[in-house]
């Protein structure tokens, strides 16, 4: 359903329940897009606000599903201007939203950055939305940020991935179970935007093991299938690129 047909903003069930959110960039070379995903439930969760002078095509989005003024949460992977630009302006129209982060964000930047205060998520911590539950995961510098983790919808084998799996282009189908990681490999290998921990194998192995069943990327298509077999596969691709380095 497109929601802005100036910028071409749509929205797109890709799971029960899960509403991917996409404005196409196509002045960027090669064409990229921003994608925030909205879980409508009773306390709807928005992970990703998208850049700040998005917010009004990101809330004409919501709209579309549920009013925006019932937003709950506003969660973000880790902090970045995409991430989290227009926090501050969701906060200021839907009263009872708060901001959603790992603990070390909410201690060295969201705390400050917000409007309100954040409800700071422990590795582990499941948050009830009403059906839907979704678990928050620590995952340090992966793909890079100190403050970086991902929440895994449990209901719906779901885990929003942020920036794991970023897909150039402007026109990606909103879910596909076609290849993903040779393009986002594709494109880091122009821009590497990994930060290399030692410790990437193991945050991999930990994520994989949520075995999720769709994947939701910020930028390029959310993917179906064997998630855990792919963030493997990512992690084997990052290995091998180290090892020929």
């Amino acid at each position: 359903m497109i929601t802005n047909a100036q910028s071409g903003t749509h929205v797109d069930e890709v799971a029960p329940g899960i509403y991917r959110i996409s404005t196409p960039v196509k002045d960027f070379p090669g064409g990229f897009s921003f994608n925030q995903y909205l879980i409508a439930d009773e306390e709807p969760l928005l992970f990703h606000s998208g850049p700040r002078r998005m917010s009004p095509l990101v809330r004409e989005a919501i709209a579309a599903v549920m009013p925006v003024e019932k937003l709950r949460w506003v969660g973000l992977s880790h902090f970045e201007a995409d991430e989290c630009g227009g926090l501050n302006e969701l906060l200021a129209v839907a009263p009872k939203a708060q901001p959603l982060s790992s603990r070390v964000a909410a201690m060295v930047s969201v705390d400050d950055f917000a409007d309100r205060p954040s409800r700071p998520l422990a590795d582990g911590e499941v948050l009830s939305l009403g059906q839907a539950r979704v678990r928050w995961l620590d995952t340090p510098h992966l793909p890079h940020g100190w403050d970086c983790g991902y929440l895994f919808e449990e209901t719906t084998s779901t885990l929003l991935c942020g920036d794991l799996f970023t897909q150039p282009g402007a026109d990606n189908p909103p879910l596909t179970e076609g290849d993903i990681l040779g393009p986002s490999e594709a494109m880091r290998g122009g821009m590497d935007y990994f930060a290399h921990s030692e410790g990437s194998r193991a945050l991999f192995e930990k994520v994989a093991a949520t075995e999720p069943r769709t994947l939701a990327c910020m930028h390029g298509s959310a993917w179906s299938g064997d998630g855990k077999r792919l963030l493997l596969d990512l992690s084997d691709a990052l290995d091998a690129r180290k090892a020929a380095a």
